[in-house]
């Protein structure tokens, strides 16, 4: 069945060089129309390298594009008129209050007098910044900021908005209230290209692509990429001093991958049964207390691991080749 979404965001084999470095590799995905887009990987993927060029902040150095229409290579300037964009830094003026800020980029993305006070008191109403419209900014919270700094973002009405790392730094319960703002704006029809590495709130995208060591590795919705994508079993095992027998578990044959995972340990491995066979019988050798292991369902986090070791595995065997 053919799929007649609209893609609002269309890249094919994009790529961003840095002399020899290669930031970008030939990546290739899109994002529809009105969909919370998550854009996940660690420090130095490639992610903000991607949003800025996605967003006319930087120029590729290969492939081809499409923002709202508009094509990265060529229309860059009126790229920047047509998105929201909201970087890691705190971007907004300090010595400022609440009301200046929203006053001084409505100047900036031009908006008329007569729309002007309309879009302003939207935006104060739908960040919860009523009762601190004249405070200075300087003197918020990191949650309030990052509200504020959304607001100024979505004046002009985008059609899409990017969001870089938006919640970095903020405590859990600011975070949850950021995203409740993300899901109202996707539930206005406004696309959210969000970059994270927080694995919680991966699991509120309606789809996500995962870069890893410039290269897009895996993309899909959560069940996807717990499901479909993940080829591995992971185990959840429980134990007296799990950092103690991380060590020894991780020398069975066939397990890929051993992490903490709040008091217990998370297990990756291709053969479930055998594997928690052998868990169980190292374990019981050893002065490990009451022992549990039993195949659970992947975290994305897990997911993410897997994926990432089976690079780093396939990227080892290469190199031995050579």
């Amino acid at each position: 069945m053919n799929d007649t979404r609209e893609k609002i965001v269309a890249v094919r084999d994009l790529e961003r060089r840095f002399g020899a470095f290669v930031a970008v590799n030939r990546v290739n995905f899109h994002v529809y129309k009105g969909e919370i887009f998550g854009f996940l990987g660690p420090n130095g993927a490639g992610k903000s390298t991607t949003i800025r060029m996605l967003c006319g902040l930087l120029k590729p150095s290969g492939g081809e594009g499409t923002v709202a229409g508009l094509d990265i290579m060529k229309d860059s300037e009126k790229i920047k008129l047509n998105i929201g964009y909201m970087s890691q830094k705190f971007s907004l003026y300090e010595d400022l209050t609440v009301e200046e800020n929203i006053d001084f980029y409505s100047g900036i993305y031009r908006i008329s007098r007569e729309k002007k006070k309309e879009r302003k008191e939207w935006i104060i109403e739908m960040s919860g910044l009523k009762d601190h419209r004249r405070t200075l900014t300087r003197m918020l919270s990191g949650g309030w900021k990052q509200r504020l700094a959304l607001g100024c973002s979505i004046l002009h009405e985008p059609p899409i908005i990017f969001l870089d790392e938006p919640t970095s730094g903020v405590d859990p319960n600011s975070r949850r209230r950021f995203w409740d703002l993300i899901n109202e704006l996707a539930g206005r029809g406004v696309t959210v290209f969000v970059t994270t590495h927080y694995m919680d709130e991966a699991e509120y995208c309606d789809r996500i692509a995962l870069i890893y060591k410039a290269q897009l590795v895996a993309i899909g919705t959560p069940e996807e990429l717990k499901t479909r994508v993940m080829k591995d079993n992971v185990l959840e095992v429980t134990c007296a001093r799990p950092q103690d027998a991380m060590d020894d578990i991780a020398k069975i044959p066939g397990v890929r991958e051993v992490a903490m995972f709040g008091n217990a340990l998370h297990v990756v491995t291709p053969e479930a049964g055998a594997t928690i066979a052998a868990v169980r019988r190292l374990l019981e050798n050893g002065d490990y207390g009451k022992i549990g292991a039993e195949e659970i369902s992947p975290s994305l986090e897990d997911v993410f691991v897997s994926l990432i070791e089976a690079r780093d595995r396939e990227d080892m065997e290469r190199e031995a080749a050579q």
